[in-house]
């Protein structure tokens, strides 16, 4: 089979997958606290947080996993009580009244398989990779394969990030897109070697298959690391009820071990 009839069986597959373990909703009843959140943001430590705030306050969390974008769409059409984004909340919305709390700095993790034989590229390096100048692992020391590169959808905040971060808004030249931010993850681990991404560092931790690259010789758990991508909520409003213990809770001790556990820096209020 040609390699992008591969991707696509892949693609299907992954998409299965992924809808397969997505949350579903929870019975309607008064203590439920309805959440859109940002497909980046529930991977990267959400799912663990839920579970823990429910059990601390009783409060059962209906979430919904989407892109920021339609995190956003879905708190203002009134789908949800909260939303969680990777990305800051754009200028129109705050002059409606929404309100962003960041919570979290994630390091944007470049992600390969281990297959390519390379732990470590510069930064002009990585912005060669995904421009197109450099198109083959042996260029970079590695392995002789060619590099396929996948990334996550254009109006993903992962994707913006990238784009503002690190190729300083050059033209990322790529080979597959994913529809969701974190089907990234995925295509990296079942597509042939050669393949390289780019998502969310708190996302790459529970994945043994593929390797996190370092950039100028710093891995996303140094603090010299230099790309980020701040996490945020946004409510309609200040906080109140439900929405300003589920944002207590991030904030409290319990909150910042999990936060931290998973690879990234809590925010201080």
């Amino acid at each position: 089979m040609k390699r992008k009839a591969i991707f696509k069986l892949v693609m299907v597959v992954i998409f299965l997958m992924t809808w397969a373990i997505m949350p579903g909703s929870v019975v309607s009843a008064q203590d439920v606290l309805k959440y859109s959140c940002s497909n980046q943001v529930f991977s990267a430590f959400e799912m663990e947080k839920i579970k823990a705030f429910t059990e601390a306050t009783g409060i059962k969390v209906d979430v919904h996993t989407a892109s920021s974008g339609s995190s956003m769409y879905r708190l203002i059409n009134g789908y949800s009580d909260i939303a969680s984004i990777a990305r800051k909340l754009y200028r129109r919305h705050a002059d409606y009244g929404y309100k962003e709390t960041p919570f979290c700095k994630d390091p944007i993790g470049v992600i390969a398989k281990a297959g390519c034989r390379v732990d470590n590229v510069s930064e002009k390096e990585l912005q060669d990779i995904f421009s197109g100048d450099i198109t083959n692992w042996k260029e970079l020391g590695g392995a002789d394969l060619s590099i396929t590169i996948i990334v996550p959808g254009k109006d993903t905040a992962a994707n913006k990030n990238f784009r503002r971060q690190v190729m300083k808004h050059k033209e990322i030249k790529f080979d597959f897109m994913t529809y969701e931010s974190i089907m990234a993850i995925e295509a990296v681990k079942y597509f042939p070697c050669g393949s390289i991404s780019f998502i969310s560092g708190g996302a790459t931790i529970h994945h043994k298959a593929i390797k996190t690259i370092k950039v100028n010789g710093y891995s996303p758990k140094d603090k010299s690391y230099p790309y980020y991508q701040t996490f945020y909520y946004v409510t309609k409003g200040e906080p109140a009820g439900h929405v300003k213990k589920f944002i207590d809770f991030t904030f409290s001790k319990k909150g910042a071990e999990i936060i931290k556990k998973n690879g990234m820096l809590p925010v201080s209020r």
